[in-house]
């Protein structure tokens, strides 16, 4: 509980590099996490390589997407790829109208950015970036989806900040809907 009520969207990071050592210890938590039918239907491409960094960066939070420009100066970009479900699961999914490759990907995610808090890196995950220039940017075919960017760094401030959640009895109740 400790490290989730710790976990927070860090939008300022420090001139500091990430060792690839952790960076392994996040992608290995991500690997864990559960998916229907075991599909692990996700591919992260890390790019932790400066220019090629900066140079994504620039073009994929630029214009329409530059609410998001704050991740260029995070030292590591996470571009997360869904992949083919199993058959049961993508069957399962449209039968029920629900993205279970979708929610897969937010599990791994999850797990990524409790794994990058655990060692005092801070991350925030995007949707909202230039896909068709990430495609280009990283050779990823046009038939495939980029779900999100995760930014990791550590943090710049360390920013106490108390953030507004609905109450317990709002977001739940037992036993019926209320």
């Amino acid at each position: 509980m400790d490290l989730i009520q710790k976990r927070r969207s860090v939008r300022r990071y420090a001139d500091k590099p990430v060792a690839k050592e952790d960076i392994l210890k996040c992608l290995e938590a991500a690997r864990l996490a559960p998916s229907a039918c075991n599909s692990q239907p996700w591919h992260f491409i890390v790019i932790d390589e400066p220019e090629l960094r900066k140079r994504v960066a620039e073009r994929i939070f630029s214009g329409v997407y530059s609410m998001n420009k704050f991740a260029k100066d995070a030292p590591v970009l996470v571009s997360v790829v869904s992949e083919k479900q199993k058959f049961l699961a993508s069957f399962g999914g449209q039968v029920r109208d629900t993205s279970y490759a979708l929610v897969d990907v937010g599990i791994a995610c999850e797990h990524l950015v409790l794994q990058a808090q655990e060692l005092g890196i801070g991350s925030c995950w995007m949707g909202w970036f230039d896909e068709k220039a990430l495609k280009e940017e990283l050779r990823i075919s046009r038939n495939k989806k980029i779900d999100l960017v995760i930014a990791l760094g550590f943090p710049a401030e360390e920013k106490a900040t108390v953030r507004e959640r609905r109450s317990l009895k709002e977001m739940s109740s037992f036993n019926r809907y209320e």
